[in-house]
């Protein structure tokens, strides 16, 4: 379920990372280390390891399948074998579907499903942009320099695979996209170590495959 990796973006050298690549997993269930949950109401997520062809990593990667249309419904799926405070994170990610929403996020400092960071993109919007859910209430937060802005504009290819990552360190987050730095956001609300993850919302049937974790 493990490769080997890439050089993280605050470190002074190339660090090793822990790359899940789900290709020793279980079809048609979450692999093993995982905690499904999801932020407010509606029905349960659906979070399996499913088949794609046109993974570049192999065929195996987890996916999103729940179509429920509950807008403020945010499935989640958390990686139990990881706990950082400072640290990066990636993942290639794959927009199937979605009439509500189509996105894909990456969430860190995960203390419970009502308290976390996340920055998703987002194919029906084609934007991305970081928040942080503080008591369940989900608020974002503007690029650093862009007072009162929604993150940045961004094409998010639906139905092809593109990679989204975070850097973060202390109250700093650098947003990539595809490997290009899109934008910084400076917030201290969530300092202690905490797990990473996985995120959707509303109907996003989303894959995702070679999650890495640096761990600073």
């Amino acid at each position: 379920m493990y490769r080997i990796a890439f050089a993280v973006l605050f470190a002074p050298a190339a660090v090793v990372a822990e790359v899940l690549d789900f290709e020793s997993a279980d079809l048609g269930s979450a692999p093993a280390g995982w905690t499904i949950s999801m932020t407010h109401d509606g029905g349960p997520p659906r979070w399996e390891v499913q088949n794609d062809a046109a993974a570049a990593g192999g065929p195996k990667v987890f996916a999103q399948l729940s179509t429920d249309r509950t807008s403020e419904r945010f499935p989640l799926a958390i990686y139990d074998g990881a706990r950082l405070s400072d640290g990066e994170i990636r993942v290639k990610f794959k927009p199937i579907s979605g009439r509500v929403d189509q996105a894909a996020g990456l969430v860190w400092r995960y203390t419970d499903e009502n308290n976390y960071y996340i920055v998703r993109a987002n194919a029906l919007e084609n934007n991305v942009v970081l928040y942080k859910v503080e008591d369940g209430k989900r608020t974002p937060l503007s690029p650093l320099g862009q007072r009162g802005e929604y993150g940045v504009e961004h094409t998010v290819p639906s139905e092809r695979w593109s990679t989204l990552g975070v850097a973060f360190k202390g109250s700093s987050f650098t947003v990539l996209f595809d490997g290009e730095e899109l934008f910084q956001v400076e917030d201290s609300t969530f300092s202690a170590p905490g797990r990473v993850g996985l995120w959707t919302k509303a109907d996003s049937v989303t894959h995702f495959d070679d999650f890495e974790i640096v761990n600073e």
